[in-house]
């Protein structure tokens, strides 16, 4: 049985959404922040280096870091070509586009704002208007793809949503945005919220 190393209110949040929409067995382990800090506890290092989540150890006993990478191994191998359009389909490019926007883009950016304002860097600093800025961006490119097409790769619910919808839900705990001004990711997230996965993994994974 695959285990998954959850900490709550982080990335790992994915990997639930996935292995509830794939309907596929798993254990799920709990870990906790420190209210503090809100760094990871030390025992989630004693499972893999990088200390962090989410972790997902296979069956054979090998432990995997970082979300898209494990939402990447779970579709190869337990996927059966659901949740992915295969490399021939006319939506393959915007689904790769889109799944690695979301850890190449839009968290990132949302990332620099949030630890600008831990260092104290001021509102009018050039380089958090250089942030802002690129956050602004990054919502308004998410918004105008979804103003053309119900989910991000197309007219199929992909991965790449499930990618996503962590930036514009659970992130904003550490990086508040307004998202009124985008009513086209509102309407997403209003579909997303829908979806009986997405409903079983948050109260597995305590979700935004």
């Amino acid at each position: 049985m695959l285990t998954l190393h959850h900490l709550g209110i982080s990335q790992s949040e994915r990997v639930i959404w996935l292995l509830e929409e794939l309907e596929l067995p798993y254990a799920l382990k709990h870990y906790t922040r420190d209210p503090v800090t809100l760094l990871s506890p030390p025992e989630l290092k004693a499972v893999h280096p990088s200390g962090t989540a989410p972790l997902l150890t296979t069956e054979e006993g090998v432990t995997i870091a970082e979300s898209g990478a494990i939402v990447q191994f779970i579709l190869a191998r337990y996927g059966n070509g659901r949740l992915a359009p295969a490399v021939q389909d006319a939506d393959f490019a915007h689904y790769l586009y889109w799944f690695h926007f979301a850890n190449g883009n839009l968290v990132p950016h949302l990332g620099r704002v949030m630890f600008f304002g831990l260092a104290g860097v001021a509102a009018n600093h050039s380089a958090m208007g250089f942030a802002h800025e690129r956050v602004t961006r990054a919502l308004a490119m998410l918004n105008d793809r979804l103003a053309e097409t119900p989910w991000l790769a197309g007219a199929e619910f992909s991965a790449a949503d499930v990618m996503n919808v962590f930036g514009v839900t659970t992130m904003l705990h550490f990086s508040p945005w307004d998202l009124n001004p985008y009513p086209h990711i509102l309407a997403w997230l209003e579909r997303v919220s829908q979806r009986p996965a997405y409903q079983r993994a948050r109260r597995k994974g305590d979700l935004a």
